[in-house]
């Protein structure tokens, strides 16, 4: 009894302490986006800069090679196989490193876009640092050493943000974007390293390498849907419509899926290792998807929902008049990550249950779906193109709805229960922004006073919901609240769940 307590407190702990990571993280990439885009880089920049990085990142994401899932998810881990997945990383990412560099001038060519070509390389060459992290970071999630990756995400980013805002003080234009994001993987190579030590692959070794091959072979396949489906937005915009579309395209996207991974994107890496405890032990995974599921949506779809409610004065205040194109993209983009964290860890669960073949498949049709809907889309407007997000969100919970199912044995039922109280809940916490737009002034209008009290207005009322209509993500929420209360002396503030009848 006292094991398994430990062990649930372990998961928590790290859970709060990635969520206060996501938070450290969100706040550099936030206020450096907002100044940024207020005083340096305008739409036209962020969208050459976004088509460079799509396009490199495309080839790039093949570097990863499941080399991370595989030490994180691998039961009989030991120095020889870490060693050998090491030295595969690095020989495969090197490569696609090469490759990237290389492909940089038809790529350049093929948009005809001046300044593009310098942007490209400087982004290519970034990704000769990523395998230096990769292992490293794997063994940390592994180990549940969240402190350590709480560094990571921190430091990376204000490198980023640091190197990217000095350049473009002194007028580099987008190309200050372009160092900005080689900084980061510097960084992260160099503070993962110095977290576990200073692990390389010395003397190299590929003894035993069939197993990483094959495991890295089928998820480099999905990870490259995957970053398909994720970077063809801004490529195909970029050659259908121009780069304005393409900046505004990225401000909305980038902001809904900054503000989405605040809220539940650390929350993945601490269920991987977490789940394949729960399945070392035999333990049925159907129960605590179930309430993991609760505590994603309790908390992203009000999020979102509140960001698409907010997108005009969101947009108009936070960023100034001439982003304001990317209002009506957000919000739609903003309601299409509702459905999308309605199935999370969908990808991490089949391949840690070794369904890997079935999830490709998968892949490869709601990519083709994804792809359609914005080839349609991107014909005729930015804003059709956004809207297509929403269309495809639908689309892909009837793909991928059922075969989890499958997977992890869910009970319909308690899915559905969950998915209704988070609906309701969601509803209730946007419910005071929408009164605010009918009773003091419009969106176009509203200013920071009106939209800040509604907020605060809508959170009160969702905590107030979540506790009444017993929404089981309200446990959570009231553990991690009322430990961080009781330290101020306020634990009375947050009331205990109520019991049920």
């Amino acid at each position: 009894m006292t094991t398994e307590k430990n062990r649930s407190m372990s998961v928590r702990g790290a859970a709060l302490l990635a969520m206060a990571s996501q938070m450290g993280a969100f706040s550099i990439q936030f206020v450096a986006s907002v100044v940024l885009a207020r005083w340096f880089i305008d739409p036209d920049e962020l969208g050459l800069f976004t088509i460079a990085f799509s396009f490199v990142s495309l080839l790039a994401v093949l570097q990863e090679f499941g080399i991370n899932r595989y030490v994180a998810g691998e039961k009989d881990l030991d120095d020889d196989k870490i060693r050998t997945a090491f030295t595969v990383s690095l020989i495969v990412s090197w490569t696609i490193a090469v490759l990237c560099v290389v492909l940089s001038w038809p790529a350049a060519a093929f948009y005809g876009l001046p300044g593009l070509l310098p942007l490209l390389l400087v982004v290519a060459a970034s990704y000769f640092f990523v395998p230096l992290a990769t292992v490293p970071m794997a063994l940390l999630h592994r180990n549940m050493d969240f402190r350590s990756n709480t560094m990571i995400e921190i430091g990376v980013v204000l490198t980023n943000a640091a190197i990217a805002i000095s350049l473009a003080w002194h007028g580099y234009g987008a190309i200050a974007l372009a160092w900005g994001a080689f900084a980061q993987q510097v960084a992260r190579a160099a503070i993962a390293q110095w977290r576990v030590g200073g692990k390389l692959p010395i003397p190299p070794r590929l003894g035993g390498a069939v197993p990483v091959l094959k495991f890295g072979g089928a998820s480099t396949v999905l990870q490259a849907l995957s970053q398909l489906g994720s970077r063809l937005p801004e490529l195909m915009i970029g050659r259908l419509l121009d780069t304005v579309a393409v900046g505004l395209f990225a401000r909305a996207y980038g902001l809904a899926w900054q503000l989405r991974w605040l809220v539940s994107g650390g929350l993945a890496t601490v269920f991987y290792p977490a789940f394949a405890r729960f399945r070392d032990r035999g333990d049925p995974l159907g129960p605590h998807y179930e309430r993991v599921t609760a505590s994603f949506t309790a908390i992203t779809w009000p999020t979102m929902a509140g960001l698409a409610a907010c997108s005009v004065p969101v947009i108009s205040i936070l960023y100034g008049e001439r982003w304001i194109g990317a209002a009506r993209p957000l919000e739609w983009i903003a309601i299409s990550q509702i459905l999308f964290i309605a199935l999370p860890l969908h990808v991490e669960l089949p391949i840690l249950l070794g369904k890997m073949r079935p999830l490709l498949w998968r892949f490869g049709l709601d990519t083709l779906v994804s792809v359609a809907f914005l080839a349609v889309g991107a014909f005729y407007s930015l804003e059709a193109a956004a809207a297509s997000r929403v269309f495809y969100g639908l689309a892909w919970l009837a793909i991928h709805a059922p075969f989890l199912h499958s997977v992890v044995q869910f009970r319909w039922s308690a899915l559905a229960r969950v998915w209704l109280q988070s609906a309701i809940v969601t509803g209730m916490a946007v419910l005071p922004v929408w009164l605010s737009y009918v009773w003091v002034a419009p969106a176009a209008e509203a200013t920071f006073l009106q939209v800040f009290s509604a907020a605060m207005a809508g959170i009160m009322l969702w905590l107030v919901t979540l506790r009444q209509i017993r929404h089981p993500a309200y446990e959570e929420i009231h553990h991690f609240a009322s430990e961080a209360l009781a330290r101020l002396g306020l634990a009375r503030l947050f009331p205990a769940p109520r019991e049920a009848n």
